[in-house]
């Protein structure tokens, strides 16, 4: 009798919408289309309901939208942990001993208890097929435990440091990056700062060269914020040509094994279409966006 270990290694299917990232983490692998949502999500908030339009013909609308680049203040890294054996008591123990020495590579790096936390995920049966004869039979092989252990920090470069601490304890999945801004509130006071100033700026712009004179003071009809995170807002893309091959009607089909392909991973933020204005335009990092929506109702 022999024990086969059966392993179904899952594949993400890549297209250019994909969303994966370089300070994302492996979630990315999990998200389509980060910017195309984010766009979706924009465009969502400009749209009004039948109860919101105007009641008479005698009004007119003013909109502004502004868009903010924010660098992170903090961060949180979350890395997976997982171990397997034949028994319960082997994994724990071997799970303890990455996790010792894990955190103890982190407090070389000044990362102390305090911005360290383990989280326990799960813990769940192997099963493996015996093989006699002609039949597979499903039985228990073994068990595997799952831990998530978060690190928080400030420095962006600490991550790369700690990414070599974890690459020394054999923990290998980087699951997702948390950007933290702390002071939300002067953010969207600056937001809405611009956007007053737009909106002014087009009434008088309409009063200028279409002759619209709008009355004051004018209704707020709908004021819609979000804030979009980089782990949410990477795609991904694999580039690459390649032949068919045919076999002729007389020969016998083949197998053909195929190259493995790189995937490219980029932050791909929201840009400057459908904004009247983005403070802090030029973005070299990954940031936080937050925007603002602001729609008035102004009389004629």
């Amino acid at each position: 009798m022999k024990t086969f270990w059966l392993v179904l290694l899952t594949l993400p299917i890549v297209c250019p919408n994909f969303c994966s990232g370089q300070v994302s983490g492996n979630i990315g692998f999990s998200q389509a289309g980060g910017k195309a949502k984010a766009e979706q999500s924009e465009r969502a908030k400009r749209v009004l309901t039948k109860e919101e339009l105007p009641p008479t013909d005698g009004s007119t609308f003013v909109e502004a939208n502004v868009l903010m680049n924010v660098k992170a203040d903090e961060y949180v890294a979350v890395f997976g942990v997982m171990q397997d054996g034949p028994t319960v008591a082997e994994c724990n123990q071997k799970m303890d001993a990455t996790l010792k020495q894990f955190t103890g590579e982190l407090k070389s790096l000044g990362i102390g208890d305090s911005d360290l936390f383990v989280d326990f995920i799960t813990q769940n049966k192997i099963y493996g097929f015996e093989v006699t004869g002609d039949v597979a039979r499903e039985k228990l092989v073994g068990f595997e435990l799952k831990k998530n252990v978060s690190i928080h920090y400030k420095d962006p470069s600490m991550l790369e440091k700690i990414n070599l601490a974890a690459a020394r304890s054999q923990v290998f999945d980087l699951i997702k990056v948390d950007y933290i801004v702390k002071d939300t509130s002067r953010i969207q006071d600056k937001l809405m700062e611009a956007a007053a100033r737009i909106a002014k700026n087009k009434m008088l712009r309409y009063e200028k060269l279409l002759g619209l004179k709008l009355q004051a003071p004018a209704q707020v009809y709908a004021e819609r914020s979000a804030v979009h995170y980089p782990t949410e807002l990477y795609d991904s893309y694999t580039a690459f040509e390649t032949e068919d091959v045919s076999a002729p009607r007389d020969r016998q089909r083949f197998a053909v094994q195929s190259a493995r392909k790189s995937t490219t991973l980029f932050f791909h933020g929201l840009d400057a279409n459908g904004f009247d204005e983005v403070i802090n335009p030029v973005v070299t990092e990954p940031v936080v966006q937050f925007t603002l929506y602001l729609k008035l109702k102004c009389n004629r």
